[in-house]
């Protein structure tokens, strides 16, 4: 069994130990899970500093004092299940509320609390997270990543993650830098800034140092990001989200994947006080947005922010979270952004008015046209994303028709690897200049921007692409009725036949 099966497997059993303890949401059992890796981490981090200081005959600030040695991971797992339970929620948690402000997650850990429910719980779950190889390489973020895929299995919170693979095609397209600023406005726990590490890592290694695992996984070095390092663990990664819990879980996701100290902030980004709390961040300052922001909400145009509300007046959070990222991009910025379809055609003044904006002001680059089926089982709307740049000119716009995503479009999503557009969808975006499809009974295809204007502004991929019908010839109504005759004969003699035989 390889290292990684094995941890697969612990986390699996894991999650059905705190199911089975009475613990069934999936958020709150990875926000423990998570919090018992912080605890473990923090002790690893101790112990190291504390061999580096006696090896340096030099003092160093301890995050436990000595009147709370008790209270370090490698002490308390080896109490039994009641005094472990006693010390993690009765001291532990209280401690990293009120001692652990300075740390990158410190802001996040305020109302953080012990929901394990028994000590044999918190027994086993401290058992497996010490097999766990959380000094091994990139292996706690892997961890990570497999607890995060059980929300898009767990029954529910769908809502709160992308699919992983969509995710990843945007930011291939994108193609992020290692001195770009990032940024999500609806972090959730924050899927789009951890692909762009990960697709950094990928990109940034020598292919000589890149390990493949016993089931084929590639293990990426990200040598080439050296010179990047400070830039990415401390200012290249920002979030924002107004669900408390998501924004533990996206800090607790980045930090394990080398994100030291990444800025994620609890704040309503649609709401009028960011722009206050947030005079730089909120304007001209990022490189690029990936986000997939709320569908179908609707915010009070006093809560608004005043620099969306001088642009276009409306109470639908979809479009305003599109204004609000061309406001948050620095010229020539970029951001890739999922859409409902209704957006692309909606006939109101603020639909019209918002895609005028993205057309007129600024270049809107590409319309995805994605299956209805890709956020099942959760949510079966039609959806598309948009690709666009802050400021340039507006020629012609690539559209690009998605039918298959790789799984099957019903609730049950089943791999289906052989119908997958993605791959291609990334490839023929590369190469899109070298040829400019005008054929638009293509999969893909350019639209000069007369003709969007023309159709104010709708950029549904109906309204351009052209579908070709092969005519059908059928034969003349006396023949098929002569024919139906013949057959009616032949039924009723094999009839009359069978009934001689019975007789």
């Amino acid at each position: 069994m390889t290292l990684a099966t094995a941890y697969r497997n612990k986390i699996d059993a894991l999650w059905l130990d705190f199911h089975s303890g009475g613990i069934t949401n999936p958020i709150t059992v990875i926000e423990q899970i998570s919090y018992l890796m912080f605890a473990r981490l923090l002790d690893i981090s101790e112990s190291r500093e504390e061999k580096r200081a006696a090896r340096l005959k030099k003092d160093f600030k301890r995050t436990f004092p000595a009147d709370k040695q008790h209270i370090r991971w490698s002490h308390f797992r080896n109490e039994g299940g009641d005094r472990m339970l006693a010390i993690v929620r009765d001291e532990f948690f209280p401690f990293m509320r009120g001692n652990l402000q300075q740390h990158p997650l410190g802001r996040y850990l305020k109302d953080a609390n012990c929901l394990i429910p028994s000590g044999n719980l918190l027994s086993r779950a401290v058992a497996a997270i010490e097999e766990l190889p959380l000094t091994e390489g990139d292996a706690k973020g892997d961890i990570y990543e497999h607890l995060l895929g059980k929300l898009s299995t767990a029954g529910i919170a769908g809502q709160f993650r992308s699919p992983r693979h969509i995710i990843r095609a945007m930011v291939e397209m994108l193609d992020p830098k290692p001195t770009d600023t990032v940024c999500d406005p609806a972090c959730g726990t924050g899927g789009f800034l951890i692909s762009v590490m990960l697709y950094l890592y990928e990109k940034y290694s020598t292919a000589a140092l890149v390990e493949t695992d016993a089931e084929g996984n590639k293990h990426y070095p990200g040598d080439l990001l050296e010179p990047y390092l400070d830039h990415i663990r401390g200012g290249m990664f920002h979030g924002f989200d107004f669900d408390i819990t998501m924004l533990r879980t996206a800090a607790m996701n980045l930090l394990l994947h080398n994100v030291e100290a990444p800025s994620i902030h609890y704040q309503d980004t649609l709401g009028s006080n960011f722009s206050e709390k947030f005079p730089k961040e909120s304007a001209n300052f990022f490189d690029v947005m990936l986000a997939n922001p709320p569908f179908k909400g609707t915010i009070d145009l006093e809560n608004v922010d005043p620099a969306l509300k001088s642009k276009v007046k409306t109470k639908k959070t979809e479009l305003l979270f599109l204004v609000l990222i061309l406001h948050m991009l620095k010229m020539g910025g970029r951001a890739a952004v999922i859409v409902p379809d209704g957006v692309l055609f909606g006939s109101s003044q603020a639909h019209v008015g918002v895609r005028q904006i993205i057309v007129d002001d600024n270049q809107l680059e590409a319309v995805i046209s994605l299956p209805a089926g890709v956020f099942k089982p959760y949510a079966g709307v039609s959806t598309a994303i948009l690709i666009f740049a802050k400021g340039g000119r507006t020629d012609d716009v690539w559209f690009y028709d998605v039918q298959a995503d790789g799984y099957s479009l019903d609730d049950k999503r089943t791999p289906q690897p052989d119908k997958d557009d993605l791959p291609d969808l990334v490839k023929q975006w590369k190469a899109r200049n070298s040829k400019k499809e005008s054929d638009r009974s293509a999969k893909h295809f350019f639209v000069p921007v007369a003709d969007i204007r023309e159709n104010k502004y709708d950029l549904s991929l109906n309204r351009y692409k052209v579908t070709h019908h092969e005519e059908t010839t059928y034969e003349p109504p006396a023949i098929l009725l002569k024919r139906m005759n013949q057959l009616g004969q032949e039924v009723l003699k094999d009839i009359a036949d069978l009934e001689g035989m019975l007789k």
